[in-house]
């Protein structure tokens, strides 16, 4: 099994385990994410582990956006019928042209390595999924921090997209605490910005 535990139901029993006085040693054996890190061809020295995004579009939508100034490598383990839409979200959410590895079925008889931006490899595996036998096996994104100029451009463009969100949640007639609750939901702001953002609107 490899490595279990890390974003694994093997967790429960390790906590079990721990909690029933039982003791619980580590045998060295195949990591996904460490293993996707380490052939991804970015950097290795900083990173952060996400483990699975929700399947919720909103939640996710929401997630990514709160990491899109997250200067670490970042890795996230994706399921195949989410893929897609995943990618999608990653292209518009941290950046089109920021450098990721698709690593799948790692230490496998299929494993594979496919390196691109978001947008790219969302086209090449949507076109795959289409494909006899379609995109399967266990998947790993790894995506690199963004430079200091995409960072600005990000958090400008996130800025920009709250901005334009106060105003229609206002036109919905949502009073300036409902708006400012929103705001922090979506976007994963403040709520001093998204009270700014919410009075700024309703002027």
């Amino acid at each position: 099994a490899g490595t279990p535990a890390i974003s694994d139901p093997g967790e429960d029993l390790v906590r079990l385990c721990s909690e029933n006085g039982v003791t619980v040693q580590a045998v060295p054996g195949c990591c996904a994410a460490v293993c996707a890190l380490a052939v991804s061809g970015l950097p290795t020295g900083r990173f952060t582990f996400e483990g699975f995004l929700s399947a919720n579009r909103k939640e996710r939508r929401t997630r990514l956006q709160e990491l899109a100034g997250e200067e670490r490598t970042m890795v996230f383990h994706e399921a195949p019928h989410k893929l897609r839409a995943t990618l999608g979200d990653m292209a518009e959410l941290l950046g089109g042209e920021r450098p990721v590895a698709l690593c799948r079925e790692l230490t496998k008889l299929h494993e594979e390595v496919a390196r691109g931006s978001a947008a790219e490899l969302r086209e090449r595996f949507a076109a795959r999924a289409e494909e006899p036998g379609g995109v399967r096996g266990e998947i790993v994104l790894v995506i690199d921090a963004p430079g200091e100029t995409e960072a600005a451009v990000g958090a400008e463009e996130a800025a920009a997209s709250a901005a334009e969100r106060a105003v229609e949640l206002v036109a919905e007639g949502l009073r300036t605490k409902e708006v400012t609750k929103h705001l922090v939901a979506e976007f994963g702001i403040s709520r001093n910005d998204a009270y700014n953002l919410a009075m700024e609107a309703a002027r």
